[in-house]
């Protein structure tokens, strides 16, 4: 039996072969070629795990069959592996590439042609070997091909690049990064959503766009934007007027470019958006602040009309501060654990841009025992460069308690947090934004480093854990 999806072909061939049998007995592979083959290359069909025997599916590991077109077989070979830029673990079936440097090769042919040579980890391997190679120079990329092409796609594939061209034959072992990139920035075209609202849409990173209404419109014409919690989208809010379309000019400097764009929404006849008020953090713990997000641009907080209230019916102080960039208005208060908080708004508390007004709002908040909870103290050592970031992240990676750290201590703590199963991560912030970057393969960035504390960490409730993470 032979189950030709694991079968990797190098160099590659623009049509799978057929191979036989793909079902039933038989102590023959017959292998149907549909391409022209290359003139004095040599070939090698991997097999991976797909050739299994007809009774009990036991697997023939790895294996693999070579034949020249021309009078030799090449012999050389590149080693090495692939590690995931973010995640503690790559994905599995990552496919490992070769191109050829001659008079013809530019960086951009990744996204054009396929590769002089290829391979793949499979699904049980971050380890890669390319075998039956030419003597020459070369790039070698790694890539999660999502649409099995053999070509880099932005949108959807991961990539991971050595900075410099190699040379076959070589004794290194390399080391292969994958990240995704962020998109090119590309405005997309805005469409009206309500009466007083324009989505304008984005590809890539919105910092830095500015829309401007480029028609004729009253004096007291005003906006406001803000960026979709959801989706990438920036939410254009205006006061509306008469008019059979808007005329919009988005700029944004890329680079050492500025991108410009015109657009035109044509007006419909359609529902105002007014306003309304929801909690965006669904869970609430010690130390933690209320936070809230509008349909509508927020304007004004009287802080005369909000309260907080503990289960003792005592009224406390709190802070207020209203975000405009995001639209996100945080309440903040000294927190204890084991005690309850009712936080109400009166109308009024919050006013929009249109001068609408919220109606009564009340939350109930809860914070659990210091029983309930855990505390997590973590030593690191050998940090070569600070800012660093130290992160617990979730078993997917999403990040539950971050702190940002700009010189040396001896132990950095997380205290009263959720009892969970922990992954302990360390982010190599070179340019100090204090945020994770990414790379991108034609600019030659390579994405910041990630060190990651080799095992997961339970931490249970009324627990306090210790660990020295020593970075490499």
């Amino acid at each position: 039996l032979v189950r030709s999806k694991q079968l990797i072909v190098s160099p590659p061939l623009e049509y799978q072969p057929y191979i036989y049998p793909q079902s039933g007995a038989s102590k023959y592979l017959e292998i149907e070629i549909l391409d022209t083959l290359q003139e004095n290359a040599t070939y090698v069909f991997n097999f991976g795990q797909s050739v299994v025997d007809n009774h009990e599916e036991n697997p023939y590991s790895f294996f693999t069959y070579v034949f020249s077109t021309g009078d030799y077989i090449d012999s050389l070979e590149v080693e090495g592996f692939v590690i995931d830029a973010l995640e503690k673990k790559p994905d599995p079936f990552i496919s490992v590439m070769l191109y050829k440097v001659d008079t013809a090769y530019t960086d951009s042919i990744i996204f054009q042609k396929p590769p002089t040579y290829l391979t793949n980890t499979l699904d049980s391997s971050t380890n890669f070997r390319l075998t039956n190679l030419k003597e020459g120079t070369y790039k070698l990329v790694a890539m999660k091909d999502e649409a099995g092409n053999y070509k880099f796609d932005p949108k959807t594939d991961k990539i991971g690049f050595i900075d410099h061209f190699i040379e076959i034959p070589t004794d290194s072992i390399y080391g292969l990064n994958l990240f995704k990139e962020i998109p090119e920035y590309k405005a997309v075209r805005p469409s009206l959503i309500a009466k007083n609202k324009i989505f304008f849409g984005y590809e890539g990173e919105h910092e830095g766009m500015q829309i401007s209404l480029i028609s004729e419109k009253p004096e007291e014409y005003d906006y406001r934007v803000f960026p979709d919690t959801k989706t990438d989208t920036l939410n254009y809010f205006f006061t509306p007027f008469e008019a059979d379309s808007l005329i919009f000019e988005v700029r944004k400097q890329v680079r050492q470019k500025q991108v410009v764009d015109t657009f035109t929404v044509r007006i419909k006849e359609l529902y105002a958006d007014t306003l309304i008020v929801a909690q965006l953090n669904k869970s609430f713990a010690l130390n933690d602040s209320l936070r809230l997000h509008a349909t509508t641009p927020m304007e004004v907080v009287d802080t005369t009309r909000i309260s907080v209230m503990n289960k003792d019916s005592v009224f406390l102080d709190y802070t207020a501060n209203l975000d405009t960039k995001t639209n996100i208005l945080n309440l903040k208060w000294a927190t204890e654990p084991e005690q309850k908080y009712q936080i109400k708004l009166l109308p009024g508390a919050i006013v929009d841009f249109y001068g609408d007004v919220n109606d009564t709002l009340t939350y109930g908040l809860a914070t659990k025992s210091i029983a309930d909870l855990g505390s997590f103290r973590v030593n690191l050592r050998n940090v070569q460069q600070y800012p660093v970031i130290l992160q617990l992240t979730d078993q997917k990676g999403v990040v539950q308690y971050e702190k940002f750290i700009t010189e040396q201590k001896s132990t950095y703590e997380f205290l009263n947090i959720n009892p969970a199963t922990y992954l302990i991560r360390v982010i190599h912030d070179a340019n100090g934004n204090g945020k994770w970057d990414t790379g991108n393969y034609l600019q030659k960035i390579q994405p910041e480093r990630i060190s990651y504390f080799p095992d997961a960490v339970e931490l249970r409730a009324n627990w306090e854990i210790e660990q020295t993470f020593t970075l490499q």
